[in-house]
C-alpha cells in the first residue's frame, strides 16, 4: 500500500512521519502546486492532506486512491460528493488540537487585555530605560475577572476555552448548536451585545459562512475583543477590519484566514501592525504535542480502514 503525503510542510519539518511509514510505502511532498495534485495521487492508495483541495477535477480519472486522511478536524476542502461517487473514504483527525487553540486563544485574550505588545515594546525600545521611572502603567489595562467571555461554537475547544476563561473568574455564554451542559447558553445578538470577549470555535459551514458581519460586529461593545481562531470566512473579514479601525473593537486577534497566507489587497494587510491587533499565521492547532498527536490518529484511521473498520469517517 502506497501512502503519499501531499503537503508536509504544513505539519512542520520536525514532525516525525514514522507512525505513517510503518503502515506502508511513503511518499512525502513538502508542497504540491494545484496543476501537480492529480498526477501525485494517480499511483496512491491514501492521499494525506492539509490544506490541498481534492475536488471532482483532481480525482477525474483515478481509479486506484481509496482513502483521503485530512490532517485538520475541518474538510471542507475534500469534494466529499466526488469522494462518495468514486467509493473514496475521507477521515479527519478530532480533538488532537484542543489544548493548542484553546492555549493560544488564551493567549491572545490576555495580551490584548494587558496591552502587552505595548508594554513590552517600550521596553524593548529603550524607553523604559530612558524615562527614568519605575513603573509605566498607560495604557490602563483592567483585569479579566468579572468580565464576560462569550464562546461561539461550544464544542471540545469552545469548552476547553471556556473551562478556562471560568477559571480567570469569567462569566462564560456560550453559543451551541445544541444543549450543553454546565454553561449558560444565549442566542447570536445577546452573545455579541454581552461579551467582553467573544471568541470563535465554528467549523465552517454555509450556515456559519460570513456569520459575524457588519451588523453582528455592530451590536458589540466598543471595547469587546474579537478572537477567531476558527476559520476566517466565519467573519466578514472587511467588516471586522473596518470596525477596529474606526475604534468599534477594543481589540482584534486572528490566527485564521479566508485566503491563507492572505495578500496586500486583504484587509487585514494594513492592520498587521495596529497596536490593538494580534495576527498570527494559522498557527493555533500547532503545539508540537498536537502535531504529534495528529499524525498519530491519521495512522490509526489509516489502519482502521484495513481493517474494515470506521474511523473518524467523515464520507
Amino acid at each position: 500500500m502506497k501512502i503519499t503525503v501531499l503537503d508536509a510542510e504544513t505539519l512542520g519539518v520536525d514532525l516525525d512521519l514514522s507512525p505513517l511509514a510503518a503502515i506502508g510505502e511513503l511518499a512525502v511532498h513538502a508542497a504540491t502546486a494545484p496543476e501537480q495534485v492529480a498526477a501525485r495521487l494517480v499511483d496512491t492508495d491514501v492521499a494525506v492532506v492539509n490544506k490541498i483541495k481534492i475536488n471532482e477535477a483532481v480525482l477525474a480519472g483515478n481509479t486506484r486512491l481509496k482513502l483521503v486522511c485530512v490532517t485538520a478536524t475541518g474538510y471542507d476542502n475534500i469534494d466529499l460528493t466526488a469522494c462518495r461517487a468514486r467509493g473514496i473514504g475521507v477521515c479527519n483527525v478530532v480533538g488532537y488540537s484542543t489544548d493548542s487553540v484553546a492555549q493560544v486563544t488564551l493567549a491572545m485574550a490576555l495580551s490584548l487585555t494587558t496591552n502587552l505588545a505595548f508594554f513590552t515594546g517600550h521596553v524593548a525600545s529603550g524607553a523604559y530605560t530612558a524615562n527614568g521611572v519605575a513603573n509605566c502603567v498607560a495604557p490602563a489595562f483592567h483585569e479579566l475577572r468579572g468580565k464576560t467571555w462569550g464562546i461561539a461554537g461550544y464544542g471540545h475547544i469552545g469548552a476547553r476555552v471556556g473551562a478556562l476563561a471560568a477559571a480567570l473568574g469569567c462569566r462564560v455564554l456560550a453559543l451551541a448548536r445544541r444543549p450543553r451542559e454546565g454553561v449558560e447558553q444565549v442566542e447570536l445578538e445577546t452573545l455579541c451585545r454581552t461579551a467582553d470577549i467573544l471568541s470563535i470555535h465554528l467549523p465552517l459551514t454555509p450556515e456559519t459562512r460570513g456569520l459575524f458581519g457588519a451588523r453582528e460586529i455592530g451590536w458589540m461593545k466598543p471595547d469587546a475583543i474579537l478572537l477567531n481562531v476558527a476559520r476566517g470566512a466565519v467573519t466578514d473579514e472587511a467588516a471586522v477590519a473596518a470596525a477596529l479601525q474606526e475604534g468599534r473593537l477594543g481589540g482584534l486577534g486572528v490566527d485564521v484566514y479566508s485566503t491563507e497566507p492572505f495578500g496586500e489587497g486583504h484587509p487585514f494587510y494594513p492592520l498587521r501592525n495596529h497596536p490593538r491587533a494580534c495576527f498570527t499565521p494559522h498557527m493555533a492547532w500547532a503545539a508540537y504535542e498536537a502535531r504529534a498527536r495528529c499524525i498519530a490518529e491519521v495512522a490509526w484511521n489509516i489502519r482502521a480502514w484495513q481493517a474494515g473498520e470506521r474511523r473518524c469517517r467523515v464520507d
